[in-house]
């Protein structure tokens, strides 16, 4: 597979965008939640970044809004790659593909992945906090969205006979596999980078067999 170009986030060129500035926050709620979990507060974020709560609460509006946009920002270090609907082929398609999915695991073995998902996990079904809620709506629920539009150009184009939603499913069971429980569940065999591109790479060729394609 070609090397893919530096990480160039979703919201760039929105003008909802994080400044530098606001990523540093969002750098150091990452950093507090691997250190101490999610029961961190706003004046510990203030001190760590030297900044203060007036200006968290002026940003995010409250705590669960800081949160929301952590979680947001670590998921969008999952490259989302240009699909070229001119010179669409299956070759392009499946190269495409597999950039997502080695970015994806990239992501979602990192050490920050790992502490967002077993907090979330440990709160899920309680009231006590809503990252359960915001890591499943800015997680599986946000790739399914950046997901569909790829999925829908390669079926209109005959590449895959499976709609959206069916593909997801399909494309998210192969791609993520065991690799996310393993990692929740503490195996320090963590996958190198070519691992991580071996298991696109055959994830992607069993979504194309199964949805009527060959490589």
């Amino acid at each position: 597979m070609n090397e893919q170009a530096p990480i160039n986030l979703d919201y760039s060129t929105s003008e909802d965008a994080p400044s530098a500035r606001e990523q540093e926050v969002l750098s150091v709620v990452l950093d507090l939640m691997v250190e101490e979990g999610d029961g961190f507060s706003m004046a510990s974020v203030a001190r760590r970044a030297a900044c203060s709560k007036e200006t968290l609460y002026r940003w995010y509006g409250d705590r669960d809004g800081l949160l929301t946009a952590t979680v947001q920002w670590q998921a969008s270090k999952v490259v989302m790659p240009k699909l070229d609907d001119a010179n669409l082929s299956l070759e392009t398609f499946s190269e495409t593909l597999k950039a997502f999915a080695s970015s994806w695991l990239t992501v979602l073995t990192g050490d920050v992945s790992i502490a967002l998902n077993r907090l979330a996990v440990s709160h899920a079904g309680n009231n006590k906090s809503s990252l359960g809620r915001i890591v499943l709506e800015n997680g599986p629920y946000a790739m399914r969205t950046r997901l569909l539009p790829i999925f829908l150009k390669g079926q209109k184009s005959g590449l895959i006979n499976v709609r959206g939603d069916e593909a997801f499913r399909l494309f998210f069971g192969l791609v993520i596999a065991d690799a996310q429980i393993r990692a929740l569940l503490g195996d320090e065999n963590k996958p190198s980078q070519n691992d991580i591109k071996q298991f696109a790479q055959s994830a992607v060729e069993q979504f194309l067999t199964l949805c009527g394609s060959k490589i």
